[in-house]
């Protein structure tokens, strides 16, 4: 897994900044969830959705790095309050609702609106990047976020 450490510490600098989820909603989409996500689906990983058309540098970077590091991130919870206001099981549907059996990817553009999930999945790559387990990931992710965010994914323990 390979993944620009500048593109990474840029995203990282940005997220520092904003450090709530914002309301901003689309409008005039289609393949909007029930709390206004914009869903896209694409041949695969390497197709990134043309919601990020517009987007920073900074955050198509995140989203290339997190589609490609979905075994990692479907086991870092969440902490900017997706969990309930949009059903996420983990920092990955921040960015992909899905990967399915044919390759292709279901994107959500929640990722674009918030820095604390923009934040989590760029912290979480660079760690693994530095050899981290997914445990000790979890852990730092767990600890670095348990005050003074929202209320976690219920994202399950890596094994």
């Amino acid at each position: 897994m390979k993944f620009s450490y500048k593109g990474i510490i840029v995203v990282l600098s940005i997220a520092f900044i904003v450090s709530a989820c914002g309301s901003k909603k689309e409008q005039g989409h289609q393949g909007h969830t029930s709390n206004g996500d914009l869903q896209e689906k694409t041949a695969s990983v390497e197709v990134l959705p043309s919601f990020l058309k517009g987007q920073s540098e900074s955050i198509r970077v995140v989203y290339e790095a997190a589609g490609k590091a979905t075994d990692i991130l479907k086991w870092i919870p969440c902490y900017c309050g997706c969990g309930e206001s949009a059903g996420h099981e983990s920092n990955m549907n921040c960015f992909v609702k899905e990967v399915n059996q044919d390759g292709s990817v279901v994107w959500d553009d929640h990722g674009t609106r918030c820095g604390v999930c923009l934040q989590i999945a760029a912290e979480s790559i660079k760690l693994k990047q530095e050899g981290k387990s997914l445990k000790e990931i979890r852990s730092y992710i767990d600890k670095t976020y348990e005050k003074g965010y929202a209320k976690p994914t219920d994202t399950p323990m890596p094994n």
